[in-house]
């Protein structure tokens, strides 16, 4: 990987199209978030299903509210899903099945696409640092979503 791109994974203990459920669904995106940023979403499908999918979301930066459409740019079923708005950079999701019926997760801020001083930019501001650790929150709101959702899908 390179310097422009934050990454960090956790395993959860639920299968993978859980996990991918809740991933592929915009209106969720808001229960997982670890950045604080996320809010309601504004137009979106049930379901992102396929690359070029799109959705509109509510956001915050800094305590400022704005709005910003996301495109679908990777997606393969139970296993990766990425998007990225007009400034290039992709929030990605992989999935790993692992032998015990669970699935790892890596999260992935990437700006790789940005050159000079759009990437100077990204960070000077501060925003490697700041992602990191919504990445992180956000891996650990997404194994508690995703191990509730299994639970309630296993019981009786």
């Amino acid at each position: 990987m390179s310097h422009q791109t934050i990454s960090a994974s956790t395993t959860i203990d639920a299968p993978p199209a859980t996990v991918f459920a809740i991933l592929a669904d915009p209106h969720q995106h808001s229960r997982i978030d670890g950045s604080g940023s996320v809010g309601a979403v504004i137009d979106a499908p049930d379901r992102l299903s396929a690359k070029g999918d799109t959705f509109t979301v509510h956001m915050k930066l800094f305590g400022l509210p704005y709005k910003i459409k996301n495109t679908v740019v990777e997606l393969e079923e139970d296993r990766r899903i990425a998007w990225r708005h007009f400034g290039g950079h992709r929030w990605r999701y992989e999935l790993e099945p692992s032998d015990d019926g669970g699935t790892t997760v890596t999260e992935t801020f990437d700006y790789s696409r940005y050159t000079g001083l759009r990437a100077k930019l990204i960070e000077v501001t501060g925003f490697p640092e700041r992602n990191r650790r919504g990445i992180e929150q956000t891996l650990v709101r997404l194994r508690a979503a995703a191990e509730a959702d299994a639970a309630t899908a296993a019981a009786p």
